[in-house]
């Protein structure tokens, strides 16, 4: 496994498309929620809003470059040929697979920590200069409040989940444009369909199931009792989906020639 730990980490930081792709998912994360925290106002006490959330709504656009990331890590070698390369290095499939999956969840770990924290300094800076102070109800944000501190560390467990999905998905279609277009359109697509579907019990359905829609309420601080899934039992349902496309895609990869 450590041999191939090794691999896995030197194709991923001798390429450049790696390293661009997390710096744009920090910068996109960041500015998002820089832009979101900005429009919103409290202009008296009482005021609601969710501010953990507003500060941590980036990941939602911060999430398409993780996904992209992940895809890339597997489908290029198979769109250039190089999987049967490591394949060759490396015969035990699992253990291939094993490897890729712990170096993209290490590299997307750390770059969701960077951003996710970054956001919610950023809203830190940017609320109360738009009336979300204590005065008006809205202590400053701070990781010493545990709702805001399982958001936070939430945030980063699902851009790793996502990950994970994204790389699951990309063995079983192989083609990068074809798994891009799988993962994003399982994230973004539900909800979307939510909005339009005007039957309430579908629509609470599919906001309980939907890996972003049900995984993003980990992010929720404020009422709490009018969400359609709890935080962690949400995040759990992010991490099914993960956990379903990666045995597919071990099944896969055992199964069908390279």
């Amino acid at each position: 496994m450590s041999t191939a730990l090794h691999a896995e980490w030197t194709k991923l930081r001798t390429v450049a498309s790696p390293l661009w792709l997390l710096l744009g998912m920090i910068a996109a994360t960041v500015a998002l929620s820089a832009g979101a925290t900005s429009v919103v106002t409290c202009a008296a006490a009482g005021c609601g809003g969710d501010v953990t959330r507003y500060s941590l709504i980036g990941v939602e656009l911060g999430q398409a470059l993780v996904a992209i990331l992940a895809v890339l890590v597997i489908s290029s070698e198979y769109s250039s040929g190089m999987i049967r390369t490591t394949l060759t290095a490396v015969p035990r499939r699992t253990t291939v697979f094993a490897a890729k999956a712990i170096t993209v969840t290490g590299v997307v770990a750390v770059a969701g920590t960077i951003a996710v924290l970054a956001s919610l300094l950023v809203g830190r800076f940017i609320l109360p200069r738009q009336g979300f102070t204590a005065s008006h109800g809205h202590p400053v944000l701070s990781l010493a409040d545990g709702l805001t501190l399982r958001a936070t560390a939430g945030s980063i467990l699902y851009l790793t989940l996502i990950a994970l999905l994204s790389l699951g998905i990309a063995v079983v279609v192989r083609d990068s444009a074809t798994s891009i277009g799988v993962i994003l359109g399982l994230l973004y697509l539900p909800p979307i369909l939510a909005q339009v579907i005007g039957n309430p019990h579908w629509q609470h359905l599919l906001q309980r199931l939907a890996p972003m829609s049900a995984g993003l309420t980990i992010q929720a601080t404020t009422n709490l009792n009018s969400l359609p899934i709890c935080p962690w039992a949400g995040l759990g349902a992010t991490a099914a989906w993960s956990a379903a496309a990666l045995t597919s895609g071990v099944v896969v990869l055992r199964t069908r020639d390279a």
